[in-house]
């Protein structure tokens, strides 16, 4: 019996509200059902649409190749009640109940789920032709702007900057990604690792500009602060996101430096009752020895079978993932799983003038993170090697041709 039900009774009687119908908060509805919860489940989500999944909307969903991503999953047969359309305001922790525009949603658990939101670029609010992607309705925006291939300007080389302007290439449109660091993913990767994707820019006929400060966007142009002006049909900003938590203000609930909820390794927030999963909020990673915040996919997928757990009443483990991601970009498939901050080693595998590297990350010997290119077999085994804190030959981690698994004392 959890916690939470010796306040509330029988368990057949809680309310689990989860607010965010992403990745995390829809497979956190799931898991709650697969780990036996008989409680009522309800799921809100700020969109109107259908809960869906994001990775598409930056490839299949913007080139017109799909219509939508939605999830496949049967709310109705798993008892889920979907509140779509609704957005949450504010949270009472003393009476357990939200704010939305609909009147108060009472709750005996809480699952704040609600990701993250774009940095918007200043001065660029209602400009027109301005763009962000990060929801089905601003892929479906920028879809038709593709298909009449305009002269397009992307703000941003980190991962969806990269990502968008692959796809406008592949719908033939001229392309310029603007940076203002000196390379891409500078707060993603070091500058040895992230030098050679600059030129992937230019093998796929797409222009990057770095040193490249935006003074101001206008109809139809980018300014930039030396005075140039780019040709613009449209601007798509990729410069960040950050936690959606504004409406957690006031809450009591404690929000870390970057705003994102502070969670426990239990992914418990500072409140009794209250959960926090994905990309809105960091947990202590007893493997990295630092609090992590991960913006990623594969977060979203793992967090909430912690949380269903938790709330069902069961002790699982604390929650300590390997961090993973993949990006499809310029023809190349990138992978990485693992957290480099506290490397003392950074050791290549391949060329990465060619088609297919990797680079490994060792902290005392033991890997601790690994970045594939065209290697997925690499970052397979890399990840089994990083979950098992294994200690490596640096000699033979660095050739290529042997299996990464090879390298392993």
């Amino acid at each position: 019996m959890s916690e939470l039900t010796q306040e509330t009774g029988p368990a057949a009687r809680v309310r689990v509200v989860i607010v965010g119908a992403g990745m995390a908060g829809v497979q956190t509805a799931v898991a709650l059902r697969e780990q036996g919860f008989p409680g009522s489940v309800t799921l809100i989500g700020a969109e109107p649409h259908q809960p869906y999944d994001r990775p598409p909307l930056s490839k299949a969903v913007l080139l017109g190749k799909a219509e939508g991503s939605a999830f496949d999953v049967d709310f109705e047969t798993l008892d889920v009640a979907l509140r779509l359309g609704l957005e949450v305001t504010g949270v009472r922790p003393d009476t357990r109940e939200l704010d939305t525009a609909e009147g108060r949603v009472p709750y005996d658990v809480l699952v704040v789920a609600t990701g993250a939101e774009p940095v918007r670029l200043p001065g660029a609010e209602g400009v027109p032709g301005v763009h962000l992607l990060r929801t089905l309705d601003d892929a479906e925006r920028l879809r038709p702007v593709l298909a009449r291939q305009h002269d397009i300007v992307v703000v941003g080389a980190g991962w969806i900057g990269a990502e968008f302007a692959t796809a406008a290439r592949e719908a033939g449109c001229s392309v310029t990604v603007v940076e203002a660091a000196d390379r891409p993913l500078v707060g993603a990767l070091p500058a040895e690792v992230a030098a050679p994707m600059a030129a992937w820019y230019a093998d796929s006929g797409a222009s990057l500009r770095t040193h490249a400060r935006v003074e101001r966007v206008e109809p139809g142009a980018v300014v930039l602060d030396d005075g140039s002006r780019l040709p613009a049909g449209a601007v798509v900003v990729g410069i960040g996101a950050r936690p959606a938590t504004s409406w957690l203000a006031g809450s009591g609930i404690e929000l870390g430096a970057h705003r994102e909820v502070v969670a426990d390794d239990h992914l418990r927030t500072s409140l009794p009752g209250v959960y926090a999963v994905g990309d809105c909020a960091s947990f202590p990673s007893g493997r990295y020895g630092e609090r992590l915040l991960v913006h990623h996919w594969d977060n979203a997928l793992q967090g909430p079978r912690t949380v269903a757990a938790n709330i069902v009443g069961e002790t699982p483990a604390p929650y300590d993932p390997v961090p993973y991601f993949w990006s499809e970009q310029f023809g190349r498939f990138v992978q990485y799983a693992g957290h480099h901050g506290a490397a003392d080693a950074l050791l290549w595998r391949g060329d990465p003038a060619g088609p297919s590297w990797s680079v490994c990350w060792l902290r005392e010997g033991r890997l601790v993170a690994v970045l594939a290119v065209g290697r997925p077999r690499d970052l397979a085994q890399g990840r089994r090697l990083i979950e098992s804190g294994t200690r490596m030959d640096p000699d033979l981690l660095t050739d290529p041709s042997r299996p990464l698994k090879r390298a392993a004392l």
